[in-house]
């Protein structure tokens, strides 16, 4: 302890200690930070895109998947767009020049119904609207939200071509939508069919798989009897050998009993086993009477009969003989005896799809309703499928019984609602006794993703592409398969789910019947139902595109199209193009033929529900067209959900605003929330874990600080060669070249959290709790030119030049201050590259002894801590441990090292050997033993040390020699 009686100046020393002086504020003040910045960058991509071509970088090639251009952007939308540049800016660090240019997509239904709304708030219906001044009201409401979303993306510090956008409504991309489309068309891989398609009533348009998602739903279920009318030699038992069959009725059961009067068959599967029963008892005591009798004889799958009569109230039953339903050659249609419009034969037809896993083992068949239904259909050589549905969900006025009744309500309140349909159907199968019993399931049903209403599967023509049509280069099914082998995927997961989805994926469905979208501008001839192939055509509907888009197909007369041809011959089709094939499309006219891009892109980034949505639709165009893929790698990542783990939306108050954040934290929070998580699975947000956030972006920004206080006047006159560096520097020299291995790695693989988590466990452990805190005595109080000093400040200076761009295309806001800090007349940080680090950093041999250190120090401060616990000592710089080091290897390690420099104390001993038996001991490191004594002599008032040397200077009695002559040498220079 210091010694009270020793003399002192009674001088105030603060002046002299070289403590770090910065402006840079520990505060970041990011809000309005953040905008200062983005203006001074101005056209920062230009210039970095410039830079490296300057220097002949090689290309690297981001394409954007679009977003819809009809809101603010949401959290999903910056989770997107910042890992978009996380790639844009590493790449750039790495040394590459980037081509990224955000797009957007912007036809299709939301905008459509948006204007619809729009107009009826005026009193004007869709269809009392000129299709050209609705198509331009469309345009503008999209052009609107581009400029609003831009500017949200810029705010969070996006970089990109946004000068250059692309978007799926601008006239010249329109032109080359539909030039790609006539591809398809001239190749022979589109067709027109009549195909059951999923059909949304609400929307009044086919959609895509990629446009359905499933969500539980009640839907009513019936069992349903159909009589055999006519039967072949039908298997019996020894006791029965009379045939079975006629009589009976065969057991469909269905959740859409509104497709019952489109039945045209009963399909079975010859695997399954049947069996005709007789009802011989009915449950009693029933509060209704059920719709079967005693005697009725039913066939049903074996497996199957007890809960079918179960749901019947059955109470007895027996099994008359088996069936084979190979025999069953016809049956009667339910409601055949209501109305002779049901009169038909209803066929048996075999298929694999029927199974005895739940209902009764027989599939009823509505082939304009179901795609197996279908696919049944016609491999039974049947062609005909009957049209039951309009487009509005409701019963053609042929359909006897139910002409004009919905299946769904499409309008109001109830929109989405069953019509009714379902109980009509119903109360038509209990009066002519075909309903053996009803029920309610809740079950998976698609809906369509926009509108979240129920939808149907309902037969239309329709426009579709092969996808086993054996053109050039074999199927396209088979060309994006191999195109899939020949990408490569992160996570590695997604190859396995897009390619289970183009395994057995339909033919393309591209055709929709809305009107705000590119059309599908073809003409076909009314006498053969072919498309007209004629190149000179395809180029005149093409020009008149590029001069006033897509709604020159719809205003311009046909002739202007048709030259030569004969208008009274051809049926102009005015469906629009999915907007899947629109977005399919984009690699075609953003990066394809560009000078400063290339083809195809080197990466794809969006969600992972892209599988079946735009990573598809750009597979099959690309494959279609060019016989690969537009892209040779596909990065996913997950859903945002909320801190609970539960999915974000509007009516569970659960959502997380970006604007909000940046508002209130400015859009680095966001940026290092991003960087923190495994963005390859879903994510969560909240309040709690954006103030996590925060706490780690100060814990950067105060390492950032202290190197820039610390490195205050520093220049190249002061550096060090490594020669000269003292063994802590080598070591963290050492441990620099290993971080810029794992950094580089991780953003080559862009795995942005194992940039960010190895430089925050670096910038904590390595630098503020070991090196910052070990060397802070010989940065404040060593003279300007002790080697130790200028030694730490080189090393310093390396660390920093690191960080701030290792950090930069994470935090890009937060590393821009810190460079222009230091450097202001340097140009921004962001178009630095990151430096070579010199092999010579890498040092094995130090890390082995400081990580031997490392276990010495840990013991000692334990021992330290139980004194400070105890109050023996106020701070380690009274303590003078001696410590008992059994590991000859262990005391090795601190040869040529000041060990109370290293356990921050003021002195230390080692001491080879076990130590006595009553010194503290670590549970970890067994072989040292710790004595925690009193540091003897007086306090240094400068750098606080306690030591036998303080006053041996008589200019400074109150000082220790290293800081007496320090002091000296202050004095010196400043008069």
């Amino acid at each position: 302890m210091a010694d009270d009686a020793t003399p002192t100046t009674g001088r105030d020393y603060r002046e002299t200690v070289f403590l770090p002086e910065t402006p840079f504020p520990m505060r970041g003040g990011l809000p309005q930070k953040e905008p200062q910045i983005l203006a001074d960058w101005g056209d920062l991509y230009g210039a970095m895109r410039k830079a490296r071509q300057d220097a002949g970088a090689p290309l690297f090639v981001l394409h954007d998947g679009p977003p819809y251009a009809n809101g603010p952007i949401h959290i999903g939308h910056s989770l997107n767009k910042l890992l978009k540049d996380f790639v844009v800016r590493s790449r750039f660090a790495l040394g590459f020049d980037v081509d990224y240019v955000p797009g957007w997509d912007c036809h299709g239904l939301p905008i459509e119904w948006k204007i619809e709304e729009e107009f009826r708030a005026k009193g004007r219906r869709k269809d009392e609207v000129p299709a050209a001044e609705f198509r331009s009201r469309c345009r503008e409401y999209a052009g609107e939200w581009i400029e609003i979303q831009k500017e949200e993306f810029k705010r969070l510090g996006v970089l990109g071509n946004w000068e250059g956008r692309y978007a799926t409504m601008d006239y010249a991309t329109e032109a080359k939508i539909t030039g790609e489309f006539h591809k398809f068309l001239m190749s022979g891989q589109l067709y027109r069919g009549s195909k059951p398609v999923m059909w949304s009533p609400v929307e009044r348009t086919a959609l895509a798989d990629a446009e359905v998602e499933y969500h539980d739903q009640v839907s009513p279920m019936i069992w349903v009897k159909f009589p055999v009318t006519s039967t072949g030699q039908v298997g019996a038992t020894k006791d029965e050998p009379k045939a079975l069959g006629l009589g009976a009725s065969v057991l469909i059961w269905t959740t859409t009993p509104w497709t019952i009067p489109a039945n045209r068959a009963v399909s079975y599967n010859p695997e399954i086993s049947y069996g005709l029963y007789r009802v011989e008892a009915i449950e009693e005591g029933l509060e209704f009477e059920p719709w079967v009798t005693i005697g009725e004889q039913l066939i049903v799958a074996d497996k199957l009969a007890e809960q079918v009569f179960a749901a019947a109230k059955i109470a007895k039953f027996e099994r008359v003989g088996d069936v084979n339903p190979d025999n069953l050659l016809r049956l009667a249609h339910p409601l055949a005896k209501l109305d002779q419009y049901y009169r038909f034969p209803v066929h048996m037809l075999a298929g694999d799809h029927v199974t005895d896993d739940a209902g009764t083992g027989f599939v009823h068949t509505a082939p304009g309703h179901g795609q197996e239904d279908y696919q049944v259909w016609l491999a039974h050589g049947h062609r005909e499928i009957p049209d039951t549905v309009d487009p509005d969900g409701a019963y053609y006025p042929s359909v006897a019984l139910f002409g004009g009744l919905k299946v769904l309500e499409t309008e109001g309140k109830k929109a989405g609602k069953f019509g009714p349909a379902n109980g009509a159907v119903m109360e038509k199968l209990i009066e002519a006794g075909a309903l053996l019993a009803r029920g309610r399931l809740e079950h998976s049903y698609p809906h369509s993703w926009r509108s979240k209403a129920p939808v149907i599967y309902r037969n239309t023509p329709q426009w579709f592409i092969r996808m086993d049509h054996e053109g050039e280069g074999g199927t396209l099914r088979n060309k994006a398969l191999a195109a899939i082998d020949a990408t490569a995927f992160h996570p590695a997961q997604g190859r396995n789910r897009i390619r289970g989805m183009v395994e057995t994926r339909p033919d393309w469905l591209i055709s929709r019947q809305r009107n705000w979208g590119t059309p599908l501008a073809m003409f076909v001839d009314k006498e053969t139902g072919e498309p007209l192939h004629d190149p000179e055509v395809n180029q005149r509907i093409i020009d008149a595109m590029k001069a006033e888009g897509a709604d020159a197909w719809f205003t311009r007369p046909v002739t202007d199209f048709l030259g030569a041809h004969d208008p009274a011959r051809y049926e102009k089709i005015e469906d629009i193009l999915d907007v899947w094939f629109d977005s399919g499309c984009t690699h075609a006219f953003t990066i394809e033929g560009r000078a400063d891009s290339k083809w195809p892109a080197d990466l794809y980034l969006e969600g992972s529900d892209q599988h079946r949505g735009w990573f598809q639709s750009s597979l099959l165009e690309g494959c279609g067209t060019r016989g690969r893929a537009p892209y040779n790698a596909i990065l996913t990542h997950g859903f945002t959900l909320d801190e609970n783990g539960e999915k974000m939306s509007k009516s569970k108050g659960n959502t997380i605003a970006p604007q909000s954040v940046i508002k209130e934290s400015g859009a680095e929070i966001l940026r290092l929330w991003v960087a923190s998580v495994d963005y390859a699975d879903d994510q969560r947000i909240g309040k709690q874990i954006l103030q996590g956030v925060a706490d780690a972006y100060r814990k950067l920004r105060n390492t950032v600080r202290y190197l820039l206080g610390a490195l205050a006047g520093f220049d190249d006159a002061e550096r060090l060669p490594l020669d000269r560096m003292p063994p802590l520097e080598r070591y963290v020299l050492h441990r620099l070249h290993e971080l810029d291995g794992q950094v580089r790695a991780a953003y080559a693989e862009y795995r942005f959290s194992d940039v960010l988590r190895p430089i925050a466990e670096f910038c904590a452990q390595d630098l503020s709790s070991f090196y910052f805190d070990i060397r802070k005595d010989a940065l404040y109080c060593d003279s300007p030119d002790s080697e130790r000093r200028r030694a730490c400040r080189t090393v310093m200076d390396a660390v920093f030049e690191r960080l701030t761009i290792w950090l930069a295309p994470l935090t890009p806001f937060t590393m821009e201050e810190a460079w222009t800090t230091r450097f202001p007349d340097a140009g921004s940080n962001c178009l630095r590259v990151i430096p070579e680090t010199p092999a010579e950093w890498k040092n094995d041999a130090e890390a082995a002894r400081w990580a031997k250190v490392e276990l010495v120090t840990r013991a000692v401060t334990g021992a330290l801590e139980i004194e400070r616990r105890e109050k023996r000592i106020g701070s380690a710089l009274e303590a003078a441990p001696v410590v008992h080091v059994a590991d000859a290897d262990l005391l090795a390690a601190f040869d040529g090292l000041d060990a109370a420099e290293i356990f921050r104390t003021s002195q230390a001993t080692l001491v080879a050997g076990d130590g006595p038996a009553d010194a503290f001991r670590s549970e970890d490191v067994k072989a040292v033993a710790v004595e925690p004594t009193l540091a003897q002599g007086a306090k240094c008032a400068r750098s606080w040390r306690v030591l036998p040397e303080v006053g041996s200077d008589p200019r400074y009695p109150d000082l220790s020699l290293r800081d007496a002559q320090a002091v000296a040498a202050w004095d010196a220079a400043h008069g």
